[in-house]
């Protein structure tokens, strides 16, 4: 071997940390490895057939060219070569049919090729730019002319942001990169810049965006950070370093413990990129809270935007990370309609009161009428809104909080002592089994109502499907024809049904005419569609 091909390998080995990361993954057999330098003329070889390197050693009076056509070998051989140094030479293929090879040779596409993956190496990377400029002695005339310049400038920033010490970085700095760097439109709604030394050392530089991107719940949407050794690109989404319920952080991760042809599938299972997802996710959380204590109104903007993503989070792996994020939930609440934290909530519960309460609709406006909320509201407690389709998801996942359940207003036992008035319990059967019969198996049960106040009847949900999951499969599922357990409760001092049972015997005809229109009042309620419109509005005309 030549002393030339000695000292490339002695310095391949020597500079690019492969013996070293060899040694740390020697009890793994299926490790292929290679130096930098093997990575370099690797990518060359994807776009040349042929690649030449030019070098003549400081002191020596000879030159020699490395030459190779990526099959066969190489070839080293004496060159004339004036000046000291190296010059590496690729010889680009041939376009085909499927290949456009001759981009590599477009000034804009290199350039665009060393911002991305080379902006932040820490010498700099010159070239020669041609540009049309504007002639000097013109400048100032009606008709200025142009000319073709060459110059050679300076492609990569070199120093990366996160490097930099953040007293001398602007706010207005961090934004200008969040926006160029992310193609982001929005205010970032918190940065957080992290350097950590220890087990892995690195540094990161990590963005919460106050607006939802537009892609971001579709499959197009790429979850992951910047993955950069040394300031090289590595990886552009590196998903292993952000749990999937903070999947809309944006940031770059820089650490020199990554070695630069670290494979996807080895990164996967390497413990100190774990270390690190753990250490971010920590931050993460530690700083999503503080937002919630110090800025309150920029934290409700961020979680109207991204509260959802919490909430799958909460119910994703069964449960999993629901105590890593509940503190982090809001809800509204019949409490003057406003975002509250379940924390919050706890704190303004009266004394007596036994359950957190909460119930499903639409809208805030929807649910704030209920009729099975009445009762609830009578005594002076609480409601959450569940609006989401994963609002009920995540309590169910949750059971409690601070040791206190969640409880729906559609429960049969809310905690609540009352009143019952009804004494004639012989009527209430005979009126209850009537309005079974009549309406057949379209609801599972009719029982009298605990919970309606001044409201006539109510439907409620039996077993673990509620009516708002129910909507949610079907929408999802429209053919699995998910369907939840309707139970009919009637008010027994409502004047309307005491009408319905004076009629039961004398008039069975016009009662069955009552009972259809409360079980469709009670659909309608519950924002469940009713089966024949023109039915109903005919029913409610014969008895007008």
């Amino acid at each position: 071997m030549s002393s030339l091909a000695s000292e490339i390998l002695i310095f391949a080995i020597a500079s690019s940390g492969s013996y070293r990361f060899k040694q740390e993954m020697e009890k793994t057999d299926d490790v292929d490895i290679i130096g930098q330098f093997g990575v370099g003329f690797y990518s060359a070889f994807m776009v040349a057939d042929k690649v030449e390197v030019f070098t003549k050693k400081y002191g020596c009076d000879t030159a020699y060219v490395w030459s190779s056509q990526g099959a066969d070998g190489y070839t080293i051989k004496e060159c004339e070569k004036e000046s000291v140094g190296s010059v590496v030479k690729l010889h680009i293929k041939e376009d085909t049919e499927n290949e456009n090879y001759s981009e590599f040779l477009e000034q804009y596409r290199i350039s665009e090729l060393i911002k991305k993956y080379s902006d932040y190496i820490r010498y700099p990377i010159m070239m020669d730019m041609t540009r049309s400029k504007v002639k000097e002695d013109t400048k100032d005339s009606d008709k200025p002319e142009y000319e073709t310049v060459t110059e050679t400038e300076t492609l990569n920033s070199m120093v990366p942001i996160w490097q930099r010490p953040k007293k001398d970085v602007s706010d207005e700095e961090y934004e200008k990169f969040y926006h160029d760097k992310f193609m982001a439109f929005d205010k970032p709604a918190k940065i957080i810049t992290t350097s950590v030394e220890g087990v892995v050392t690195y540094k990161a530089l990590l963005f919460i965006p106050s607006k939802t991107p537009f892609d971001f719940y579709t499959k197009e949407y790429k979850k992951g950070l910047q993955l950069y050794s040394s300031g090289v690109l590595i990886m552009e989404n590196c998903e292993e370093l952000l749990p999937d319920y903070f999947r809309f952080v944006k940031g770059v991760v820089d650490s020199q413990d990554f070695s630069l042809n670290i494979s996807r599938e080895v990164l996967q299972h390497n413990h100190q990129l774990k270390t690190v997802a753990n250490t971010l996710e920590k931050k993460i959380k530690n700083e999503l809270t503080s937002l919630l204590k110090k800025d309150r109104e920029t934290y409700e903007t961020f979680f109207n935007e991204f509260g959802r993503q919490l909430k799958y989070g909460i119910v994703a792996d069964y449960g999993m990370h629901k105590d890593n994020l509940k503190d982090l939930l809001m809800f509204y609440s019949s409490n003057d309609e406003k975002l509250t934290t379940l924390s919050e909530y706890v704190d303004r519960m009266r004394e007596d009161q036994k359950y957190i309460y909460f119930a499903a609709g639409e809208s805030t406006g929807s649910i704030s009428k209920l009729p099975q909320a009445e009762m609830v509201l009578s005594k002076g407690y609480e409601i959450l809104y569940c609006t989401q389709d994963i609002d009920e998801f995540t309590l169910q996942t949750l059971q409690s909080y601070n040791e206190k359940q969640f409880k729906s207003v559609d429960s049969d036992d809310l905690g609540i002592e009352t009143e019952d008035n009804n004494t004639d319990t012989e009527s209430t059967d005979a009126t209850l089994k009537f309005v079974r019969d009549a309406l057949g198996d379209k609801v599972n049960e009719v029982i009298a109502s605990k919970k309606l106040v001044s409201h006539p009847v109510c439907m409620t949900a039996k077993g673990s499907i509620s009516f708002e999951m129910e909507k949610y499969f079907n929408a999802m599922q429209p053919e699995a024809g998910m369907k939840a357990e309707r139970c009919l409760e009637l008010n027994m001092n409502h004047q309307a049904v005491k009408t319905m049972s004076e009629l039961i015997g004398k008039d069975d005809e016009k009662a069955k005419t009552y009972a259809e229109i409360f079980y469709n009042q009670a659909l309608l309620i519950a924002g469940l569609p009713i089966e024949d419109p023109s039915g109903y509005a005919d029913l409610v005309s014969s008895i007008m």
